[in-house]
């Protein structure tokens, strides 16, 4: 498929499961209510409790005097920084493990379309869907923060290097020291942009590996990166779907930016500007998964034959399993096989 036909297709099938759409936007909505009742309240109830009055930090340099000795700051009001930080843990806690679970059902219900294009959205699809692919996602996102943490620590590596031999440069000359460190500095973000970006394209593939294939988290980052060694299209064509996502949302964030400078009523009128800037982006962040999930069925998924020929994600580790390989036995002749993302009682 062309970069064209696949992001159309993607439009398409977002289009035509639009109620995902409205769940993120019902779990952004509460997320925002999460915020106020496990942060906001707790922080005003401590206010009242350690009888804090801020009435007199009207300007910058009550607060700045405030801040001259936080040591004093802390011990003084150590109870309270103990509920703001623990309140606003168990709230970053709870909206990861939420979103990550709307992310699973989300991709569990875009998979499936693309097996059974004639299957209908239900609320009671999508929780199986993400039921079985929460875990599995759970383990390859933690991955990933350790492939990006490795990468952090190179990249820090290398930076450090190109430090020394500026300051080394210095001593000599002046005017190749400016030119040695421009030069390596804008060698070290060309590797820090390339790393990132080959990494980023890696996990949305490597999404599809793990739903179409029913890989563990090892052999779906492996078989990602092998699928985009070997397709170097589909490397950019993620290129092109971020780049489109970001300037999108820039472009939403200059509309919606000009109602907070009006004064008073500003944050009145943007407000639903700003719910709409993030549905949007969501809806984008949707069609960037279908595209990729289409282009990675129709590269390797119809070429490889029937798609019940296709090993099902497990749902559960096998004997002696790690938690981070998926298991899947040889099926027996006759044997009914199962479709990625489907439950056995549906199949039958």
């Amino acid at each position: 498929m062309t970069y064209s036909e696949t992001i159309r297709s993607g439009f398409k099938l977002v289009n035509k499961k639009w109620q995902l759409v409205a769940v993120q936007a019902g779990m952004m909505l509460f997320n925002c209510i999460g915020f106020f009742v496990i942060v906001g309240i707790p922080l005003g109830v401590a206010f009242i409790i350690f009888g804090l009055d801020l009435t007199g930090l009207a300007e910058v340099k009550d607060i700045l005097g405030l801040l001259r000795n936080p040591a004093a700051l802390l011990s003084k009001y150590f109870g309270l920084v103990l509920i703001v930080v623990t309140s606003f843990l168990f709230y970053l806690l709870m909206i990861t493990t939420l979103g990550l679970y709307v992310f699973s059902g989300s991709v569990g219900i875009i998979g499936r379309t693309l097996l059974e294009p004639s299957s209908k959205f239900s609320m009671r699809a999508f929780f199986s869907e993400a039921r079985k692919l929460f875990f599995p996602l759970m383990w390859f996102s933690l991955f990933v923060g350790l492939v990006i943490i490795i990468i952090a620590f190179i990249l820090g590596l290398l930076g450090g290097g190109v430090a020394s031999v500026v300051s080394a440069a210095k001593s000599q000359d002046s005017t190749l020291a400016l030119f040695l460190g421009i030069f390596f500095s804008l060698i070290v973000i060309l590797l820090g942009l390339g790393a990132i970006l080959i990494t980023l394209a890696v996990t949305v593939f490597g999404i599809a590996v793990l739903f179409f294939k029913g890989e563990g988290t090892i052999k779906s980052f492996r078989g990602a990166f092998d699928f985009l060694w070997n397709n170097q299209n589909a490397f950019w064509l993620y290129v092109i779907l971020l780049v489109g996502y970001i300037l999108t949302s820039f472009v939403v964030m200059l509309v919606v930016y000009p109602f907070n400078l009006i004064p008073i009523i500003g944050a009145i009128i943007s407000f639903p500007f700003q719910i709409l800037s993030y549905v949007i982006q969501g809806y984008l962040g949707l069609v960037i998964m279908a595209s990729i999930f289409t282009y990675y069925y129709e590269a390797e998924v119809r070429k490889a034959g029937p798609v019940g020929a296709l090993q099902p994600l497990t749902e559960t580790p096998g004997e002696g399993s790690t938690g981070t390989e998926g298991i899947s036995a040889p099926q027996a002749p006759g044997q009914e096989t199962i479709h990625p993302g489907m439950d056995e009682k549906e199949q039958g």
